[in-house]
């Protein structure tokens, strides 16, 4: 079946169960796990969030020393799915050793890919990206690429054997939103059988909410939870707008008009003649 003809699939784009590689999820927020001000606002955040996914820097962990290890505790006692994640890696040869490292610690197949090309923005590195993925798929791994719009690396990331894509919706730490809605649209359109999740830039429950209406499966998000005012009512805002952009998106968005439509009829109501009689 091809992914891009959604005639073969008999749906629209994005609807049906969240499942990735064989897993079905209650919920559509994955949520990060770096920045809290404490690890017990950390484990409140999650929970409040209702996540069904954190992801886990392996790298910043190990360079935590005994207190990494007393984090990774904490995370397994949240009794949810773990992501680890290949952040800051510079190079496919770089991500691949850290995934593997993951699969250990974790003992999971799943990992979260990112090969970083550019310090300034954090956009990925495509091409790196795809290196990666190949030998990790061939390796065993289910892949969840950190990638953006491009539809050829999309393209590639699937033929290697990723079965979900995490683009971008705006450099990581930024809470931009979505900067390029036009392109995430097509992107939908283009593969309306792929699990989609956006992945950065995320910055406010409404972004995530656009997100959902727009009829992508998941948000993954860190930052706009970890510095707000009360990381714990932040998660717990952004798990109610997902629900109400899903729902939305679900139920059918009216489509916008380029001109007024009265929601009551004018057919059918009295008529009064006003003009003065002679």
């Amino acid at each position: 079946m091809n992914p891009r003809e959604p005639h073969l699939l008999g749906q629209k784009p994005g609807t049906g169960p969240f499942t990735v590689y064989g897993a079905e999820l209650t919920s559509r927020l994955l949520l990060g796990t770096a920045l809290y001000p404490s690890p017990q606002i950390m484990a409140d955040a999650v929970k409040a969030s209702r996540a069904g996914i954190v992801t886990v820097s392996l790298r910043r962990e190990q360079a935590r020393g005994r207190t990494g290890e007393r984090f990774l505790d904490l995370i397994r006692a949240l009794d949810v799915k773990v992501l680890p994640n290949t952040a800051g890696c510079r190079t496919a040869r770089e991500a691949i050793t850290t995934a593997q490292m993951a699969r250990e610690l974790f003992d999971t197949r799943w990992i979260k890919l990112e090969v970083i090309a550019n310090d300034d923005t954090l956009q990925p590195d495509l091409f790196g990206l795809v290196e990666a993925a190949e030998v990790l798929a061939k390796d065993g791994f289910d892949v969840f690429p950190y990638t953006t719009e491009d539809l050829g690396a999309a393209d590639r990331l699937l033929a290697a054997g990723c079965q979900v894509l995490m683009p971008w919706g705006a450099p990581i730490g930024t809470g931009r939103g979505l900067a390029n809605p036009y392109a995430l649209k097509t992107m939908r359109a283009y593969f309306p059988g792929i699990p989609l999740v956006i992945d950065a830039g995320i910055g406010a429950p409404s972004h995530a909410a656009q997100a959902m209406e727009m009829g992508f499966d998941a948000c993954l998000l860190n930052t706009a939870v970890a510095k707000a005012g009360d990381p714990v009512r932040m998660a717990e805002a952004f798990a109610n707008a997902i629900d109400a952009g899903r729902s939305a998106y679900e139920s059918g968005l009216m489509e916008q008009r380029d001109m007024a439509s009265p929601s009551t009829p004018v057919a059918g109501t009295a008529f009064f003649d006003l003009a003065p009689k002679s």
